[in-house]
């Protein structure tokens, strides 16, 4: 009983046991909150990259962060009463504009609008990118009202050299090495610029395409000139009806209608040409599909689909919609024509196997490099462009024809190198991915199968006809997400080469 002490008391020479008090809300630091606890919108910290990083990934980080938790331009205070924010606004919607119409993703084009407002101090700046609609908001301050700007976009063209010159003077502008009245000059100027290529060269561009796509599927020598003559007439046709104001879905119409013409007649008049078949009509109708799928705009719109925008991929792949509808009732009105006349265009029947590898490679690459001049890229990227779809079509024919694996999964491997490659290609070059991707998927577009799909409709076949329309579109999805999937995986894994040293002028006053 000695030993024990009473309750509640310390033993002797022991100081008492302290109490800690416990803390309130308000005691608590915020970075121990934040630290300890989910926050409530469940989204994880986003890790901003380095200063020295490429002005497309610094601004796709800060896009998805809000605008208030922002950090502000590094080594730039924000936006004071000398710099005229309606302007800042205004070029980054003109920018903005000449992105979205020339077919590049919202996420990019929001990333491009940020990145210029950023430049000139604006931080609390809301970019919203639609298919026809930009708009950009900024708020001086959370006690000021917004000012909020939109411009619709009315017209579309594609021309990859006028992109790229639009990513060099974003590039500029990021680079703090351009002035807000510069920018609107340079601006001005790319808008002045002229297609790098004429009418009759793109004519010339779209024979030699739909010439090496027929050579793709087995066509000879004669089939080449055949698809190639077919498919300059096309352009013609298609030229003259934009020439009079007509919509897309009726160019496109049109334009399909001479390449089915001529397997009609290739079809009919076989024996006069040594040897040619029906599988040599079913290469000049293939190869003038090839013509007219409208790859860019599908690859753009599973990419703004699969980044969040999905009013804009949804506007996108009804662009698509209307454009393969006006191919098909272009091509089906020919082939009804050509089964009354007698013409023997048979749903079942097999286009030649890969059996002449070589001529098919340098057939690929021919594909690529029309592909090239069509969309306008520069002369510069036409090569590496080119090179892209030679190893595109080599992959493909690898996994497909030499190791019979599945065509769908192979046009998924394939694309995702084209994309992975583009990437490497735009990374280096600091320009846009689009120039080495759209092109290099020429070669895959499931010109074939939309072909056999349509051909088996117009004979009441209507269950093949299906399956080879599904087939097509399978094939259609899985380039579009082959060759963002290669995109995004040289993102994460990739870091550009940083930049030369400083460069010698401060300004620019041309954007090329």
């Amino acid at each position: 009983m000695g030993g024990q002490q009473p309750a509640g008391r310390e033993p002797a020479g022991r100081e008492p046991a302290r109490r800690e008090e416990p803390r309130s809300a308000r005691d608590v630091p915020y970075e121990e909150i934040r630290s300890a606890f989910t926050p409530p919108e469940g989204i994880p910290t986003v890790v901003l990259p380095p200063e020295d990083a490429r002005w497309q990934d610094r601004m796709r980080a800060m896009i998805r962060l809000p605008a208030t938790e922002r950090p502000a331009p590094a080594g730039q205070a924000e936006a004071g009463p000398g710099v005229s924010v309606p302007r800042v606004l205004d070029l980054a919607l003109r920018i903005g504009d000449l992105l979205l119409s020339g077919g590049e993703g919202a996420e990019d084009v929001e990333a491009a609008m940020l990145g210029v407002a950023y430049a000139y101090g604006l931080v609390r700046v809301e970019p919203n990118v639609t298919f026809t609609l930009l708009g950009i908001s900024y708020q001086p301050s959370l006690t000021e009202p917004p000012l909020t700007i939109s411009r619709t976009v009315r017209r579309r063209g594609t021309d990859y050299t006028r992109l790229a010159a639009v990513f060099q003077l974003v590039d500029s502008i990021t680079a703090h090495e351009t002035t807000l009245e510069d920018a609107y000059r340079r601006l001005a100027d790319i808008r002045r610029n002229r297609h790098p290529y004429s009418s009759w060269a793109l004519t010339a561009a779209a024979g030699l395409l739909a010439g090496a796509a027929s050579v793709l599927v087995g066509g000879g020598a004669v089939i080449f000139l055949a698809a190639a003559v077919a498919a300059m007439l096309g352009d013609r046709l298609a030229w003259l009806c934009a020439g009079r104001g007509l919509p897309e879905f009726y160019q496109f119409a049109v334009a399909a209608m001479p390449a089915a013409a001529m397997g009609v007649l290739v079809d009919r008049y076989a024996h006069w040409i040594p040897g040619a078949s029906g599988v040599q009509s079913s290469a000049v109708i293939t190869g003038g599909l090839f013509a007219l799928l409208p790859g860019r705009a599908l690859v753009a719109a599973v990419q703004d689909g699969l980044t969040g925008f999905y009013i804009t991929a949804s506007a996108r792949l009804l662009e698509v919609a209307y454009l393969v509808v006006g191919i098909v009732i272009g091509v089906t009105l020919i082939l009804y024509g050509g089964l009354a006349l007698g013409a023997d265009l048979r749903p079942d029947q097999a286009l030649r196997a890969y059996d002449h590898p070589w001529v098919q490679l340098l057939a690929s690459m021919a594909v690529s490099l029309a592909f090239g001049v069509l969309l306008q890229c520069e002369r510069g990227v036409l090569p590496l462009a080119t090179l892209n779809g030679g190893v595109a079509w080599t992959v493909f024919g690898v996994l497909h024809q030499q190791a019979h694996g599945n065509q769908v999964a192979s046009t998924a491997a394939a694309a995702g190198l084209v994309g992975l490659f583009g990437q490497l290609m735009a990374r280096y070059r600091y320009v846009s991915v689009l120039p080495y991707v759209t092109a290099a998927i020429g070669p895959l577009l499931p010109g074939s199968a939309t072909y056999f799909g349509l051909l088996a409709l117009t004979q009441h076949h209507t269950s093949q006809g299906a399956t080879q329309l599904t087939k097509a579109a399978a094939l259609a999805m899985a380039i579009a997400i082959g060759v963002n999937l290669g995109n995004e995986i040289a993102r994460v894994a990739l870091r550009a080469p940083s930049p030369p040293a400083p460069r010698k002028a401060a300004k620019r006053t041309r954007g090329f």
